[in-house]
């Protein structure tokens, strides 16, 4: 979910950064309703959701995230 404002610079910086996945954004910046769901205070922030639906971590980064992951996917450390 991208908090852009910009249709066309949100678009032109996904084609420049190869983001080829699903993209999505209302272009509502602060004000969109899924940043303030979710409590986004800051960006960049992620969210791992398992496969029911369930926030399971927020905002990991590096060694944490990658800890995480295969702790998840039974890899464990």
């Amino acid at each position: 979910m991208s908090l852009d404002r910009d249709r066309e610079r949100w678009l032109a910086a996904i084609e420049q950064d190869g983001l080829h996945w699903t993209n999505v954004s209302d272009l509502l910046f602060w004000d969109s309703e899924p940043a303030k769901l979710y409590g986004v205070r800051a960006i960049p922030a992620n969210f791992l959701i398992d496969s029911e639906g369930v926030i399971v971590a927020k905002n990991l980064r590096g060694e944490e995230l990658a800890a995480t992951l295969a702790s998840l996917l039974g890899g464990g450390n």
